[in-house]
């Protein structure tokens, strides 16, 4: 199944995009993402998109280091649901175990674990993305958030010994040193973060734990919606699929890991059909799509599926009740 991210993982993005001289809409189009999807953190995109758009920017704009510079416009926010359970947890362990736990809510693709040896911790990332795409930015910006987390609660007292990542350095270091301000290590066996093992016994001393009660009821009873059924599951790879122009059964099956087949079978058992669940995915993008007056409603028609603006207005006039142009009027 293809992996999903939080639309948050590119909060800044068309800001950055903006500061290095590089157009963010025509390098989000390249990647089948789009500059209004940004809008809404909480939409899922499509992992691999991120990384590749990434990577595009990255090359675009001459700065390898836009991955950190992005991580660095990045709030805690970012983590969604689970941002409200990390500023309430007792100590830096059970923060770096809470986010170890729960990545599946805010990036599918994310693989973390925490390695504890003598008197050293090691937390090792890596993103479980197809091997032919670049990934450089994308882990430098996950190794970035989680740095940034740990400086959050650790401060000058006991900062991490050593960052280490599987690429080569970049030229120029003076962005890397500035966000991780400690020994940089290229060319490693691994991604990841070296801490002093005593620094995961550093308590939160803002922590609540009443808040800390309720936060873990609300996240957990999310997190059990996440294992969602077929149906949902179905719905957000069409999320991805349908602005890209590839939202047909055999894709979204491949998307998943299964054959078509299966993917129809699965439906059935849930009492949904791949089109009723498309024309629902496409109730659900239309509005916002169509609320932004920024992009021309004949480009509206494409990222629905449809093959012609007539199709899209009349499928559109049946589900809403006017034409696309009487109701962004009205709103």
């Amino acid at each position: 199944m293809e992996s999903l991210v939080r639309s948050a993982a590119l909060t800044g993005y068309p800001e950055l995009c903006r500061a290095v001289g590089i157009d963010p809409g025509a390098l989000l189009r390249g990647a089948g993402l789009d500059l209004p999807g940004l809008a809404d953190q909480d939409t899922w995109i499509s992992a691999s998109a991120v990384a590749q758009v990434l990577e595009a920017s990255a090359d675009a704009s001459g700065r390898e280091d836009f991955g950190l510079r992005l991580a660095e416009l990045r709030r805690l926010s970012a983590l969604g649901p689970v941002s409200l359970l990390v500023r309430e947890e007792p100590d830096v362990r059970s923060v770096l175990e809470l986010l170890i736990t729960y990545e599946r809510m805010y990036n599918e693709a994310l693989r973390a674990s925490l390695d504890e040896a003598g008197d050293l911790a090691t937390l090792r990332i890596s993103l479980d993305l197809p091997p032919s795409r670049r990934i450089r930015q994308a882990v430098e910006l996950v190794l970035a958030a989680y740095h940034l987390i740990l400086d959050d609660f650790l401060g000058d007292r006991l900062r991490p010994r050593q960052v280490c990542f599987t690429h080569r350095a970049p030229a120029d270091l003076e962005t890397h040193h500035r966000v991780f301000a400690t020994d940089l290590r290229f060319g490693a066996g691994f991604n990841g973060i070296v801490l002093a093992r005593r620094a995961l016994q550093v308590p939160n001393t803002e922590a609540d734990p009443v808040l800390r009660r309720y936060a873990r009821q609300y996240v957990e009873s999310l997190a059990k919606e996440t294992g969602s059924s077929d149906a949902e599951q179905v719905r957000k790879v069409m999320e991805v699929l349908l602005p890209a122009g590839r939202c047909t059964a055999s894709q979204v099956a491949r998307s998943m890991g299964i054959d078509r087949r299966t993917l129809h079978r699965r439906l059935e058992q849930s009492g949904r059909t791949f089109t009723s669940l498309l024309n629902a995915t496409r109730v659900d993008l239309a509005p916002r799509f169509v609320a932004d007056t920024r992009r021309p409603l004949a480009e509206i028609a494409p990222l629905l599926g449809f093959t012609a603006a007539g199709a899209f207005s009349r499928w559109f006039r049946i589900q809403f009740g006017v034409s696309p142009s009487q109701w962004r009027s009205e709103q």
